[in-house]
């Protein structure tokens, strides 16, 4: 999957699209569809993912916070706890969500994510 630079703690995003997810038992649960930036900072704030390979449940692409993947570097693959409980309750989104802290927060805290925004001060964000 994932041609990784260890030594450089680095992953081309080339390897980030199409990525598969797996569940904590090893179950392929998804993929990375596209990945959500920030321009000012270059951090990756969300993954859409979908599920549909797994649960079906809700068809379509999910928002899932970055900080709820973890990438395991020994496997080269990501990781979540995303639960079909999780997925099925998880707060809908659309383009305005983007711009919507409310949303976000409750999103960070569906997924039980710490928020990219908490301990860091970014000028011009709200």
């Amino acid at each position: 999957m994932a041609t990784a630079i260890p030594e450089l703690h680095m992953i081309s995003s080339e390897h980030i699209v199409g990525a598969k997810i797996f569940d904590q038992s090893g179950k392929e649960i998804g993929e990375i569809d596209h990945l959500m930036i920030d321009p000012i900072t270059g951090q990756a704030r969300y993954a859409i993912v979908d599920f549909c390979g797994f649960m079906c449940l809700r068809k379509g692409h999910h928002a899932v916070p970055w900080k709820a993947l973890c990438y395991d570097q020994d496997r080269r693959r990501y990781t979540t706890s995303v639960t079909e409980q999780m997925l099925e309750k998880a707060p809908e989104y659309s383009e305005a969500s983007w711009t919507d802290r409310d949303w976000e927060t409750r999103i960070h805290q569906h997924y039980g994510a710490a928020p990219y925004w908490e301990g860091v001060a970014l000028e011009g964000r709200h």
